[in-house]
C-alpha cells in the first residue's frame, strides 16, 4: 500500500498549496462541512511528487470557524486540513484580546504623556 504524505507549503491569496509524496497517481477530495469542493488541482512535479492546490471559494469564508479537509478519496484518510477564523467567533479569541489591550495601552500612554506635558 502506498503511503501518502501531504505537506502544506503555503496559503497565499486564497489558494492553499501543498506537496504530496505518493508513488501512485493520487485521488484526492477536498471537503467543507462534509461537502466536496470543486477546483482541487493535483499535478505531477519534475521530482516525482505531486503539487496540490485548492482555491478556497470566497463564498465559504464567513463568520465562525470554517474548516477544509483534503483526504484520499479511496480510503477516506485525512491528509491535510486548514481553517479560517472570522467575525464574531474571534471576540473571545486570545489574539483579539491582546489587540484590544494594545489599543487601550496606547491610549493610556498618550493620556499619560499629555498629562506630564500639562503638569510640567
Amino acid at each position: 500500500m502506498d503511503s501518502m504524505i501531504l505537506t502544506k507549503t503555503r496559503l497565499f491569496q486564497g489558494v492553499w498549496e501543498g506537496v504530496l509524496t505518493s508513488k501512485e497517481q493520487p485521488s484526492l477530495v477536498a471537503t467543507h462541512l462534509n461537502k466536496p469542493l470543486q477546483g482541487l488541482e493535483v499535478t505531477k512535479t519534475e521530482d516525482g511528487k505531486w503539487a496540490v492546490r485548492l482555491a478556497v471559494p470566497p463564498e465559504l469564508i464567513s463568520d465562525g470557524v470554517q474548516t477544509f479537509i483534503i483526504s484520499d478519496s479511496k480510503t477516506g484518510q485525512s491528509l491535510a486540513n486548514f481553517a479560517f477564523l472570522g467575525g464574531d467567533a474571534l471576540a473571545e479569541d486570545i489574539r483579539a484580546e491582546v489587540d484590544l489591550l494594545r489599543a487601550e495601552l496606547d491610549m493610556l500612554k498618550r493620556a499619560f504623556r499629555r498629562h506630564c506635558v500639562e503638569t510640567a
